[in-house]
């Protein structure tokens, strides 16, 4: 390939002190665009006329109290004959600027969580996208329409060419089409969040995901076309003037230019993730990254970098290092690679990569086609299974992130240490907990968290370290005799709670409960013994764990900051603390409990949503003693407790509180009078219910997946089919989302107990495409249980 159809380096742009979020073409000055950053402003800048074919920045603004993460121009009119800036931000806001004046024309306010993307149409309209699942249209600095509908955040929006038409797209991995306020149509096919979205033509689109694909669409609904080159999550695609070729960065550290639908340039930056790109009127190509830098690529010759400057890009990107665990390399042995003769071989396409063994170091090559050889893009640190070599240390301890965060403008910046093995909705908590910060910034913070940690959520397989609550002290199970893998539950990994019984003996090896993922279950002995001990499940699955003294301080804690009308008397908190003590059996004297305490203990359920999650776990623990089993759950009073928990589970929640009101319900079947209520309850229950799966926070997916599963316990017996299909239905679409393996092995329980013995049953599992599903689950190596079950009930579609 000549080297004037390859782009390269035209100049770098350090003009940001944080990640560069968002990029966009300026109508003035001419071949100018603006960015915006973390650092809370946007820039910007115009083509300067000196040897080193720069940029100059020629205008700041800044109005956000928080991270900018996104940026478009609108059109100029006769009021702004050069245009309109608009920014949105984490502050929930969308600020709008002129050109020369740094502070907001004016700010729209409306949306209740991050701002995430904008764009803009004709006449003035603006479109903006959010956190908080829905897009808004703006015209004359008012909102005009909420489009609801998207079930996750709204990361990409776009108005068509066609006069009302709009776009949206979401991480419930759905393309909405909305014509007037109304969503006429949804696009289905990406795996994973969408991330952005291109206009092609008035009936075409391109949409890019973190499933690492870009997809081509008509309007009408048909995908005509799915690309495939990037290794991980894609977060921004720009389309060329000929409306056809375009180019796509992510979290590879790339930037890939198509050309007549193939990858025909690879381009690596020194940076991890690649956020945003944008098509300059000349062609260029200005892309924004995590390292603060603005980086402009050319095809035009006369205005490529000097060779010192190329030079030092190069020697930059070989100096760069690359963590395996971002996964575009695969599992390394390094005793396996081949030494740098292998670089005298060609390539056989741009952007391959090839690994070296260099002495003990790994280094990582690409072909460059327009150069013809192989260049250094980085030395590869940490092997698959060595822990990065990248830990961050903060007060002694090794983390893999620690992130400075602002909350107060002008205040004193926060350090949040954060393992990618956390939880970051309990991470989050901590953090605010340790900084005497308000609970209400919680969801934020977790988001934040899930966002900069690109997406590396994972956790133990076990849900008992996942109370989102405390810090050093966990709500640990069995209050300090808790040992992995020692007790008997299947599920909660510690003994089932039997009141004023001691802790659950250890069961001997190979024969115990399967479900504790400990030392207590051998798999042979399944082999051996070829029966299915994992369905079907008919007793109740309950969360047991419990720190009663921690719980107790917590209430303590937000009872002295909670408003005036919900403050608790010293008396009747010493009750709440008394009836909880009494269902964990460690009250001494076991008084039984009064009516007194729980009517006490429903009136605090109704606490603000901010504070009223220790009370929750408290109503979580007493609904397995049978007075409150029977006082909360009866006929008179069983209805408002399900209306109270599902109100705290609707999807705009908070997730503690989400969590916890699944729990407590799950806690319900451990009575008499608690199943009974649920069983009449099941349509309603399970709907709202079945809405979580698409929060991200592993904790709910596994009390959701517990929940499923004991509804299929009590209707394993019974000739309900119209139930039956609702408990398939519903596992079948949180097993479309929930990725922990502790709530997808819970699921195919719930499955195998649903058509165990019940042809009919069996029947519409396979009608709802139930085998096709699972089957990839068949595989998992750990937990071997998921991959036992699964194949168990395989056997029984069969």
């Amino acid at each position: 390939m000549a080297s004037s159809n390859s782009y390269k380096l035209r100049c770098s742009i350090p003009g940001h002190e944080m990640d560069v979020r968002g990029l966009a073409a300026a109508v003035f000055p001419e071949g100018a665009f603006v960015s915006v950053s973390r650092d809370r402003t946007g820039r910007v800048w115009v083509p300067n006329s000196s040897p080193d074919k720069g940029f100059t920045e020629m205008h700041c603004v800044s109005g956000h109290s928080n991270f900018v993460s996104c940026v478009c121009t609108i059109a100029p009119n006769e009021t702004y004959p050069r245009g309109l800036i608009a920014t949105g931000g984490n502050d929930n806001n969308i600020c709008v600027f002129t050109l020369d004046q740094p502070q907001p024309l004016f700010i729209l306010k409306g949306h209740k969580n991050t701002v995430c993307t904008l764009s803009s149409g004709k006449f003035g309209t603006l479109l903006s996208g959010s956190w908080d699942t829905t897009a808004k249209v703006w015209l004359n600095e008012k909102c005009m329409m909420t489009l609801q509908g998207h079930e996750a955040a709204v990361w990409a929006v776009i108005i068509l060419p066609e006069q009302g038409l709009m776009l949206s797209g979401s991480a419930d991995k759905t393309i909405k089409l909305w014509k007037a306020g109304r969503c006429e149509k949804t696009f289905t096919g990406h795996e994973d969040c969408v991330r952005g979205l291109a206009v092609i033509s008035n009936t075409e689109f391109f949409s890019c995901s973190n499933d690492t694909s870009i997809r081509r669409w008509l309007v009408t609904g048909e995908c005509l076309q799915v690309y495939y080159s990037h290794t991980n999550y894609i977060y921004s695609l720009a389309v060329f003037p000929n409306n056809q070729d375009f180019v796509s960065t992510g979290e590879d550290r790339t930037v890939r230019i198509w050309k007549n639908g193939e990858c025909s340039q690879t381009i690596r930056l020194p940076a991890q993730s690649v956020w945003c790109c944008c098509i300059l009127p000349n062609g260029d190509i200005a892309v924004g990254a995590s390292d603060g830098i603005i980086r402009v690529f050319t095809e035009a010759e006369d205005r490529v970098a000097s060779a010192e400057d190329l030079q030092a890009f190069e020697d930059e990107l070989s100096k760069a290092t690359i963590d395996p665990k971002t996964g575009d390399l695969g599992d390394i042995k390094v005793e396996d690679l081949p030494g740098k003769e292998h670089l005298n071989e060609p390539g056989n396409r741009d952007g391959q990569t090839r690994l070296i063994k260099d002495g003990q170091k790994v280094e990582a090559y690409q072909w460059s086609v327009s150069d013809g050889r192989w260049v250094k893009i980085g030395d590869v640190v940490g092997g698959s299974n060595q822990q990065t070599s990248k830990s961050v240390m903060y007060e002694g301890k090794e983390y893999d992130y620690v992130f400075t965060i602002d909350v107060n403008e002008g205040g004193p910046s926060m350090k949040l240490p954060y393992n990618v093995s956390e939880d970051p909705w309990l991470t989050a908590h901590n953090f605010l907990q340790k900084n005497d910060l308000s609970p209400m910034f919680l969801d934020q913070v977790a988001n934040f968290i899930i966002e900069n940690t690109k997406g590396h959520v994972v956790g133990a397989d076990q849900p008992s370290a996942g109370d989102p609550f405390t810090g050093g002290a966990r709500y640990i199970p069995g209050a300090g005799d808790f040992r992995p893998g020692g007790g008997a539950d299947p599920f909660t990994g510690s003994g089932r709670y039997i009141p004023g019984s001691g802790p659950a003996p250890s069961a001997p090896v190979g024969v115990a409960d399967p479900f504790t993922g400990g030392g207590a279950y051998s798999s042979a002995t399944l082999r051996q013994t070829a029966t299915n001990i994992y369905f079907p499940k008919t007793d109740g699955v309950t969360f047991e764990q419990a720190n009663a003294p921690q719980i107790i301080a917590k209430l303590k804690e937000l009872n002295g900051g909670a408003p005036q009308e919900h403050k608790l008397s010293e008396e009747n908190l010493e009750n709440l603390g008394q009836l909880l003590l009494s269902v964990c059996g460690l009250n001494s004297s076991e008084t039984p409990l009064t009516i007194q305490q729980i009517n006490l203990l429903w009136k605090a359920s109704h606490w603000p949503e901010d504070i009223v999650f220790p009370v929750l776990d408290i109503m979580r623990l007493a609904v397995r003693h049978p007075q409150v089993n029977e006082s909360l759950c009866g006929e008179a009073e069983g209805v408002q407790l399900c209306n109270h928990l599902l109100s705290l589970m609707r999807p705009e929640g908070r997730p503690a509180n989400q969590m916890l009101a699944l729990r407590t319900l799950c806690n319900c079947f451990s009575g008499r009078h608690g199943r009974a209520l649920l069983m009449t309850q099941r349509e309603t229950v399970l709907s709202r219910a079945a809405d979580l799966a698409t929060v991200c926070n592993k904790n709910i997916h596994i009390a959701l997946a517990t929940l499923v599963l004991n509804y299929a316990g009590c209707l394993h017996s019974q000739p309900d089919l119209e139930a039956k299909a609702q408990c398939l239905s519903v596992a079948s679409r949180a097993l479309e989302t929930v990725q922990d393996k502790e709530a997808i092995f819970r699921l195919l329980v719930a499955l195998g107990t649903t058509v165990a013995s019940d042809q009919t049953a069996q029947d519409l599992a396979r009608s709802l495409g139930v085998n096709s599903q699972i089957s990839k689950y068949s595989s998992v190596s750990d937990p071997s249980k998921v991959a036992e079950c699964c194949q168990l009930v395989l056997k029984e579609l069969h």
